[in-house]
């Protein structure tokens, strides 16, 4: 079907108006709805257009987690534990609404740690269209204006193309489609997907936009470029590879404290001046403020890469210095991605 979804996201998952952070993403995810999962005391995401202490708002992409594909009986699709209409996110899909008017792009993250969802679509055509339509009703239906596919079961190649190229086919060109691989499964190494993401990328980069990289529980590491770097080197052009960060140490293992993470930070934006940006697991406790005022994550990284491209003026997308420069890493890109394919098809 045609999408009618309203969207302010440019193809390559950019943002046309509104939110901007000097085209380094900053996207948020938003899974904690409630406070101490109460129906009552609803944590809103609004702070981030409105609390604010620039003209700009920082935060480019909200997403929302975690929508999970379920059997008929449990409702087909649900938002963490409820079905999407349960009043409790009646506050949430009106504040992404505000989010939209600013500016901000809006998607759902589908899947994630709670197993079953990619299972169900990865059957046989029978089962993939039944599980499919609730999914693709959902987003449309909510005027979510991408997914984000974070894959943490087994789920075959074959399967993820065919459902990257339905969403694709049904939303049309201006639906975000991401994905949520752990760091090492860009570089070739073990992942939670069972697919390869090179061979992914080789078969369907065109039709998605970015991975959220996560860069923790031991799967990459935030506190140097080393991990980013060798995704870079796998053939994965730097503007489609978001770094995905925890946001407290209380969120998991493989935290790493802001003024740590700030020359990791300045270097992959001189490094790389089509850095992807940044991730933020998860929105309600983010540090610097916490719990209190946990907008100001996005606020912080923000300034901090703009501030990094202000230490290094003369790689701007705009010169011809640079596009010379990404045109050559490109080509080079595509040569190690080409030798990587050969090199598998021989052994």
């Amino acid at each position: 079907m045609a999408s009618a979804i309203p969207t302010n996201a440019a193809a390559d998952g950019g943002v046309l108006s509104g939110a901007a952070a000097d085209d380094h993403r900053v996207v948020v995810y938003y899974q904690t709805t409630n406070v101490n999962n109460s129906a009552a005391e609803h944590i809103s995401m609004l702070p981030l257009i409105d609390s604010r202490t620039t003209a700009q708002v920082a935060v480019t992409h909200v997403l929302i987690a975690a929508i999970h594909v379920v059997d008929e009986q449990e409702g087909w699709i649900r938002l963490n534990d409820f079905t999407p209409d349960n009043a409790r996110f009646d506050a949430v899909w009106a504040d992404a609404a505000a989010l939209r008017a600013a500016g901000v792009t809006v998607t759902a993250m589908v899947g994630g740690a709670a197993p079953g969802t990619f299972r169900r679509l990865d059957g046989d055509a029978a089962q993939f269209e039944r599980h499919y339509a609730p999914l693709r009703d959902f987003l449309a239906g909510y005027q979510l204006q991408g997914v984000d596919l974070d894959v943490e079961e087994a789920m075959s190649l074959a399967g993820i193309v065919r459902l990257i190229d339905r969403l694709r086919a049904d939303f049309g060109p201006g639906f975000v489609i991401s994905l949520a691989p752990v760091g090492y499964a860009l570089q070739g190494g073990g992942n939670l997907s069972g697919f390869d993401y090179l061979e992914l990328e080789a078969q369907r980069g065109s039709s998605i936009d970015f991975y959220n990289a996560q860069f923790y529980f031991g799967w990459g590491n935030a506190q140097s470029t080393t991990d980013y770097d060798a995704i870079i080197a796998s053939g994965f052009p730097a503007r489609k590879v978001t770094m995905g960060l925890l946001t407290s140490p209380e969120n998991g293992s493989g935290f790493v404290q802001l003024d740590a993470f700030a020359s990791t930070l300045r270097t992959l934006v001189a490094r790389y001046p089509d850095f992807g940006g940044v991730a933020a697991w998860e929105f309600y406790n983010s540090e610097p403020g916490g719990t209190a005022a946990p907008w100001e994550w996005a606020e912080w990284m923000a300034e901090h890469m703009r501030g990094a491209a202000v230490l290094a003026p003369t790689k701007k997308a705009s010169s011809v210095g640079y596009r010379v420069k990404r045109a050559y890493h490109d080509m080079i890109n595509v040569v190690r991605r080409g030798k990587s394919q050969l090199w598998r098809w021989i052994k």
